[in-house]
């Protein structure tokens, strides 16, 4: 027969069980949180390496574009088509290598015509998690 000591001992275990279980779950959601947050912070380092390329490959465009309306003459000076790429022009030269250290596996063409001056840019860049990124930009140049 159970006394009145051993009914109260038995409920202290119980209370101190239930408040384990309490601790562990508080634990577990905790540690989802951190999960999450750690999951959130990946995403947005991600999101700003992608934003960077992209704002790298507009101003390399831009810069580009200055080179080619101080020079409108040598327009066709800039186009990087076949083998011999800018046709041994120099600030054209000068410029690919910059495409090709700012942007991972970054590549730029360019077609210029002196006669239309219709400029078509296309600048494109590669990340192992992202694939291939494109950048074109067209303009005239008079």
């Amino acid at each position: 027969m159970a006394t009145a000591s051993n009914r109260r001992h038995a409920g202290r275990s119980r209370l101190r069980g239930i408040a384990l279980i309490e601790a562990l779950v508080a634990v577990l959601i905790f540690a989802f949180g951190v999960i999450g947050l750690v999951g959130l912070q990946v995403a947005m380092t991600r999101a700003q390496g992608t934003a960077k390329y992209r704002a790298d490959a507009a101003y390399l465009g831009s810069q580009v574009l200055g080179q080619m309306w101080a020079d409108r003459t040598k327009l066709d000076s800039f186009n990087t088509g076949g083998a011999d790429a800018c046709a041994g022009y120099a600030p054209c030269k000068d410029w690919s290598g910059k495409v090709a250290s700012s942007l991972p596996q970054g590549k730029a063409a360019i077609a210029a015509s002196q006669a239309t001056g219709v400029v078509t840019m296309t600048i494109t860049w590669s990340l192992s998690a992202e694939g291939t990124h494109t950048h074109v930009l067209t303009t005239s140049i008079r």
